[in-house]
């Protein structure tokens, strides 16, 4: 058992990377390069503030139905097969998102982006989980979402570094480019993981309810969270747009502060879920990206847009990784077909978000006040959490 436990030692570093890679090419690069895009698409005229609320509703409900299958399909060797197309798919999408401008087109090209992304940042995470608990090397896993932190830090860079030569769709080019010899060498390392699936007696997979009186709490207190933390981390540089004078270092200068928090998150998050236990460190978590998502609204100026790029950037992927771990602890046998199931619920609340946003707007409200409905979503998600068990970690 030690020679085994010292090959994975060695192997577990690439894997990690290879898994971070896809998850900062689906996130950084095909989901959130759209919230610092978003603003100079609006000033090219391209979109509107509604109708990029639109767009982004889109690609979350895109975002849902992949997770969807990776619900139906989250056997290892079905992960094998759909994780490669999804990568695809990603790659395809990114680069037609360069030939319209068309907000119709955009919409569908969106969604289509948000399905491979529900899919990879189900199954890449899941996986890695899955063969990290195979060699003891569970609290390892949060690390992969580093992945996305470097996605947000680099899509911030290309955005703002190509501002002045790039103009409506072309603004898509760094990201697509990019994205291809990335998701290409990411997915070939993981695809050749060994990883049995569970199996019982007679050869058929194990499983256990999936919604019981110990999950329900995490389920309901994961929606808050989606639906909490999906408004600034789409509209804060919108907002700093809307709020700041021409010219402030603000009005790129948040979605950096957002990427730079994000960067440590997951190390903090696994190390205050390993000394406080992952239960206490989830509800820690709750109340810092309240009062994060809080300061925008009550101080829509600088003070309250840096606390809320600082609060939420370091919070949102401790909540993944703590909720993701707490749940396969409450049904250690169901690994991605569980991940995908609460990745689905977090996807279906996010594409509530921007729906809600643009119904507010529309309706006449302002940008910092539609923040209050993540306010409200983020105190029904700490609620909820405590509510739920305390379980050990696998």
């Amino acid at each position: 058992m030690a020679s085994r436990d010292t090959s994975s030692a060695g192997a577990m570093a690439p894997v990690l990377v290879a898994g971070a890679i896809l998850l900062l090419v689906v996130h950084g690069l095909g989901r959130f390069i759209y919230t610092p895009l978003l603003p100079y698409l609006v000033a090219d005229g391209q979109l509107t503030a509604a109708g990029g609320a639109a767009v982004a509703t889109w690609n979350y409900l895109g975002y849902l139905v992949g997770a969807m299958f990776a619900i139906r399909w989250h056997r290892v060797d079905q992960i094998r097969r759909l994780l490669p197309l999804a990568l695809g798919v990603h790659v395809l999408t990114t680069l037609l998102m360069t030939q319209t401008d068309r907000l119709g087109l955009i919409s569908a090209i969106r969604m289509l982006n948000g399905i491979a992304n529900g899919v990879v940042f189900v199954q890449v995470p899941a996986l890695i989980l899955e063969w990290l608990v195979l060699h003891r090397r569970a609290h390892r896993s949060g690390l992969v979402y580093l992945g996305v932190g470097l996605g947000l830090l680099l899509s911030s860079a290309l955005v703002a570094g190509s501002a002045d030569r790039l103009q409506g769709a072309a603004r898509w080019w760094p990201a697509a480019l990019l994205s291809v010899p990335l998701a290409w060498w990411g997915v070939a390392r993981l695809i050749r993981l060994e990883l049995p699936h569970p199996a019982g007696r007679d050869g058929t997979p194990v499983t256990t309810p999936l919604l019981d009186r110990a999950s329900v709490p995490l389920f309901l207190s994961y929606a808050g969270a989606g639906l909490g933390y999906i408004l600034p981390m789409t509209f804060l540089p919108l907002l700093a747009r809307q709020t700041l004078p021409a010219g402030h270092w603000l009005l790129d200068g948040t979605w950096l502060i957002v990427a730079l928090c994000t960067l440590p998150a997951p190390w903090l998050w696994n190390r205050l879920g390993a000394g406080l236990g992952d239960l206490p460190a989830l509800r820690l978590n709750f109340l810092v990206q309240l009062l994060g998502v809080l300061a925008a609204v009550l101080w829509p100026g600088p003070p309250g847009l840096v606390l809320c790029a600082v609060l939420v950037g370091g919070t949102f992927l401790g909540t993944v990784l703590l909720t993701q771990r707490i749940g396969r602890a409450l049904h250690p046998h169901q690994g991605p077909r569980l991940s995908a199931a609460m990745v689905a619920l977090y996807g279906f609340t996010q594409m509530a978000g921007p729906w809600l946003t643009k119904q507010w707007l529309e309706a006449g409200g302002t940008l910092a006040a539609a923040f209050g409905i993540g306010v409200a979503a983020l105190a029904f998600g700490l609620a909820f959490a405590f509510w739920v068990p305390r379980q050990p970690v696998a």
